[in-house]
Order: C-alpha cells, then structure tokens, then sequence
C-alpha cells in the first residue's frame, strides 16, 4: 500500500465519534428520564450501569452504521469527514468496534439489570444496525417511519430497568418517540434533499417530492399530539407532564403547519423547515424532562397542585 493510500493513524476521538455523541446525547437524556420516571426505585450503582449500557449499545450500532454506510458518508457534504470517509480510520476496525461495545453493553445489562432489559437492548442494536441501517434506509421512503423504533427503545429499557415489566407507560414512551421521528426528520430531509438524491437514498422528498414530504410531516404530526398527552390521560402523569405536553405540542403543530402548507419558492433557504427540525429537538429534552419533573413533584406531595380539579 502507498503512503497516499495508506489510512492516516486512527485517534481515540474517531472512535468516539463513530457513536455519533449527538445523537447518543438525546439516547442517554431518555433513557435516564425512563428510568427515572419510572415507579419504584434502583441503586444509584446499578442506574448508572443502566445508562452506560444504553449508550454503549446506541453507540456500539452506529458504529456498525458507519461502516456499512461508509461510501454513502463519502458523497454527502454533512458527511464526508467522518472518520471512515475522511480516510482516518480502516473500515474493519469501525465495524469490530461497534460489534465488541453492542455485545459488552448487552452482556452488563443482562447480567447487572436483568435480562428483560438485555432483551430489548438487543433487539434496539438490530433494529437500527440491521433493519434500518442495511435494509430500510437504501431501499424504501418509509425508512424512517419504521425505522423510528431504533430510537424509541431507551425510555423503555430505562423503564424496564427500574420494573423489570413492560407496562403501558413505557409502551407510550416508545410510542412518542416512534410518531415523532418522521416529522422532526423529514425536515432535515427537506433541506438536505439533494444530499440524499446525490447518493441515492431513497429518502421521502427524493421519491415522492416536496409537497407530499410535507403533507406527510403535518399528518404524524396530528397522530403525534395525542400520544403525547396520553400518559396524562390515563393517569399515569400528573398535571405539570400534561400541561407542558398540551403547550409543546401546539407549538410543535404550528411550526408543522407552516412547513406542510407551503410551497418552496426560488432561492429558498428552507428556514421554517431548518426551524422545526431544531424545535423538534428541543420539544423532546423538554417533554422528557417534564416527564421526570412531574414524577419528583409527586414524590414530593405536589401531585396535580390541584389544576382541573
């Protein structure tokens, strides 16, 4: 191999970038307000593990994604100094990474948590390594509507975590996350369109356009809204959860509103669509943060403070 072929000395930063930290922050945030949420009560020793086995598994997966998505990563612009593409890392070496930490985060959760916790870990490392990463994302544009399960599971192995049982709490916690992927993607989608295009993903502004991205974005957004107030309605929140999940999401819908009932102009520079792919984020760490907020409050005798009573 030539020196100009030869991959440049691999940093510990590259490794840690192959977790893609981004994302894993929003992973461990949900997985920590599952577990706390959750009834019932974990050693602060075995909590911790919790979480590191989530993140070890999220981060493990995108690994594994890194690798097999290596030529993609190379013909996007938002991608293309990453460390495989950049030429930083060999491909090998990202694909054993993200196999050995998936296994050893499965490995902890079992044998530290319980294995009902393991289980589902499992199944979230597969669902994203494997069903979204090698078979939805290259060849339907429903990738990220199936594949918004990948993200979905943290809140509920927290969950599992702390109850060792899958109750209908957990279930809607998933659910959340699930309705609110392809809307708060879809509009990077929008704005990253000819990315996508350029290296032949089949992503739903690339396949059925613009105006049908945006229908589609205002639609989940609808059967989002109830799901997110759900855990409040049947009682499993109190009021201060409930409250916050009312105004998060009528902010969240106009901004939808505004995205799916407008037409790209000339020179557009995509700013309501930038504007709720940002939002999006914020209204998860917020909801999920009411979440935890209004479980402490009712620990602390607070429960409902007597609203629509």
């Amino acid at each position: 191999m030539s020196a100009a072929a030869r991959p440049m000395p691999t940093d510990w930063r590259d490794f840690f970038a192959l977790t893609k930290p981004r994302v894993l922050t929003l992973v461990i945030f949900t997985g920590i307000c599952g577990l706390l949420a959750a009834p019932g009560s974990i050693h602060p020793v075995l909590g911790f593990t919790a979480i590191l086995a989530i993140a070890m598994g999220a981060g493990g997966s995108a690994a594994i994604n890194h690798w097999w998505e290596a030529d993609i990563d190379a013909g996007m612009k938002r991608t293309a100094n990453r460390p495989l593409p950049s030429g930083r890392m060999r491909r090998d070496d990202a694909r054993d990474f993200g196999i050995f930490l998936s296994l050893v985060a499965i490995g902890l959760m079992g044998v530290a948590i319980g294995w009902l916790a393991a289980a589902i870990l499992a199944v979230a490392v597969v669902y994203y390594a494997v069903i979204y990463t090698m078979w939805l994302k290259p060849r339907t544009p429903q990738n990220i509507v199936i594949g918004g399960g990948a993200g979905a599971f943290p809140p509920m192995i927290g969950w599992v975590a702390v109850t060792g049982e899958i109750t209908m709490m957990p279930v809607l916690l998933f659910a959340i996350i699930f309705f609110w992927t392809p809307p708060h993607f879809w509009a990077l989608a929008l704005f990253m369109k000819s990315d996508y295009a350029k290296v032949g993903i089949p992503m739903l502004p690339v396949v059925a356009g613009e105006q049908a991205t945006r229908r589609q974005i205002l639609l989940y957004t609808i059967v989002l809204t109830p799901i997110v107030i759900a855990p409040w309605l049947i009682g499993g929140t109190d009021a201060i959860y409930g409250v916050t999940s009312i105004v998060l999401s009528a902010i969240f819908f106009a901004y939808a509103w505004k995205v799916g009932t407008r037409t790209k102009s000339e020179n557009d520079d995509m700013v309501p669509e930038k504007r709720l792919f940002k939002f999006s984020i914020l209204y998860l760490f917020v909801l999920f943060g009411a979440l935890v907020v209004d479980r402490v409050a009712a620990y602390q005798g607070f429960a409902d403070l007597g609203w629509f009573a």
